[in-house]
């Protein structure tokens, strides 16, 4: 019923903000439920990893994830760059934010096939991304490009998250926009052309643990702030929930029992969560992507 309203309000948004019509979900709910009936097969030992997007991907967790995972990994960044700044070369804050051994041009790595998982990214405020930077459209042509290079490459969608002090609520944009944007507005219309997109919960797994900590069930932690260096950025803190996250839907297996003293891009020691509360920090990140279908990981 909400899917079949919301679907309605997209079209007639689209038709006002001038996007194209091919973005009308022509998959039943059905159809689309069943391309992520059945899980991944967790990968038999480390993959390549490339990461496209922005600051809330940053340069510490993909190393993190690397330390976690035994991979290697390059990506491309941007300031709040969406997908198609990234597809057009007009990539805000290019040279700064790649300025790294990590560096490697998207077109280029994408287009070696060298990469059995890649992550995309897209910017926030998703809806204006939606709406000004056409983002399925180009999830879908970034996808359409790695598959063609390694059409068995394994491609996720990172959920990210608004800012702490959105006025319509941090949780509350956080557990509307997964299925009415990221999922509706941008997976789908992406997937219908390129096929399956995995998703990699990041935001619910942030709102998860912001509310644990506040209901007092991870020691030595008081709130959301504790994993935030501002009103959007990770701190190390909030770079390691965002790199178990990223391993458990990659490798499709627990991060329970992982390490959390860990470096980061830059070599230097990150800040480790409270002791007391890392295994519950790995076993609620766990449960959050392995509860949810879209991440292709069964629980």
């Amino acid at each position: 019923m909400k899917r079949r309203a919301f679907g309605l309000a997209a079209l007639a948004g689209a038709a006002a903000g001038g996007l194209a019509l091919w973005r009308r979900p022509r998959l039943s709910d059905a159809a689309f439920a069943a391309l992520y009936a059945a899980p991944l097969a967790p990968p038999a030992g480390p993959v390549d990893v490339y990461h496209l997007g922005h600051s809330l991907v940053g340069r510490d967790m993909p190393a993190m994830l690397a330390q976690l995972g035994g991979h290697r990994w390059h990506s491309q960044l941007g300031w709040g760059a969406s997908l198609r700044d990234h597809w057009q070369g007009e990539v805000p804050g290019h040279a700064e934010e790649n300025a790294t051994e990590a560096f490697r041009p998207a077109g280029e790595a994408l287009d070696s096939g060298a990469y059995p998982v890649v992550v995309l990214t897209e910017m926030v405020e998703l809806r204006d991304a939606i709406r000004w930077h056409d983002s399925a459209r180009h999830l879908a042509r970034w996808a359409a490009r790695a598959r063609a290079a390694r059409p068995e490459v394994r491609l996720y969608l990172y959920e990210t998250w608004h800012r702490l002090d959105d006025p319509e609520g941090w949780e509350a944009r956080i557990a509307a926009d997964l299925p009415a944007l990221w999922e509706a507005q941008v997976l789908r219309p992406a997937v219908e052309k390129a096929g399956p997109i995995h998703v990699i919960p990041g935001g619910q797994v942030m709102a998860a643990l912001a509310a644990a900590a506040e209901a007092g069930n991870l020691p030595g932690l008081a709130g959301r702030q504790d994993f935030f260096a501002d009103d959007i950025h990770f701190n190390d803190l909030g770079a390691y929930a965002m790199a178990l996250t990223h391993f458990a839907a990659i490798y499709g297996r627990s991060p329970e029992g992982l390490p959390h003293r860990l470096l980061r891009a830059d070599r230097t020691a990150a800040v480790p969560p409270p002791e007391e509360a890392v295994a519950k920090m790995q076993g609620l990140v766990w449960r959050v992507v392995a509860g949810y279908a879209l991440t292709g990981v069964k629980g």
